[in-house]
């Protein structure tokens, strides 16, 4: 089984303009996800999908592999399917260009289920929310799933319920954007169309759940930031300061 990482990046931020390049522990932030993501043993590539010049011309001078994509997608998904097309791999791994904090054994674990069942088709990560802020937080995608771990819902408003007792006692989980695909997988997302939730909610996956197709969700510990607006580089560069992998790079 051949498993190519792909890194979807482009400056064209509406939150936050210019993001992949911002400067983290004297870095550019996806110079920091391409190097981690790379520390996987599992992987026999990682790649960077961008339609921005200055994106490649960054990633080429830390010796970064780029494919070039089209400027009009506006799903990661689609943006890796295109990239994808260019590449001989079963397993197609995306993480998101903005997610400096990524481990590699958190690929190791979305990648698990493909190796046991033929049936899986896509796998997200998860985690439990223990923080009040990021459970009402909206650029926290929380998810909802039924008692075999697959996806009902994914939305930006908090969910479920808190129970009288608060998070403590709910089971309230998050998407965590570690997104594997088989390749077959991956080429029918971009042919379905764009579906109405998915665009209310501006979450990829829901284009999937829509048509019917499972969304495998994995548990993960691991407890990543994403920078998802300007005020999380500081939280995200502090947290980075006293990380061990970053010694490793």
């Amino acid at each position: 089984m051949k498993i190519v990482a792909i890194i979807p990046a482009r400056m064209g931020s509406s939150r936050f303009p210019g993001k992949p390049l911002t400067p983290i522990l004297g870095r550019p932030m996806i110079e920091h996800v391409y190097r981690r993501v790379a520390l996987c043993e599992q992987l026999d590539a990682t790649i960077i999908a961008t339609c921005d010049e200055e994106i490649r011309q960054a990633a080429e001078s830390f010796g970064a592999p780029v494919i070039m994509t089209s400027d009009a997608h506006e799903r990661a998904s689609d943006r890796v399917a295109e990239a994808a097309k260019e590449l001989d791999a079963d397993v197609i791994v995306m993480v998101q260009g903005d997610e400096p904090m990524i481990f590699p054994d958190m690929i190791d674990a979305a990648i698990e289920p493909f190796r046991n069942d033929d049936s899986v088709g896509c796998v997200n990560l998860s985690r439990r929310l223990d923080s009040l802020d990021e459970y009402e937080n909206p650029n926290t995608i929380k998810v909802v799933t039924d008692n075999k771990n697959n996806a009902m819902y994914m939305t930006r408003a908090p969910v479920p319920t808190l129970t009288k007792n608060g998070l403590a006692d709910t089971i309230a989980l998050k998407q965590v954007c570690v997104i594997v695909f088989t390749r077959s997988e991956l080429e029918l997302y971009t042919h379905l169309e764009a579906t109405p939730l998915e665009q209310c909610e501006s979450v990829d996956m829901l284009r999937l759940m829509e048509h019917g197709r499972a969304v495998h969700m994995v548990p993960t510990d691991r407890d990543t930031i994403a920078v998802d607006c300007p005020e999380d580089v500081s939280r995200v560069e502090e947290m980075l300061r006293l990380d061990e992998l970053v010694k490793s790079y």
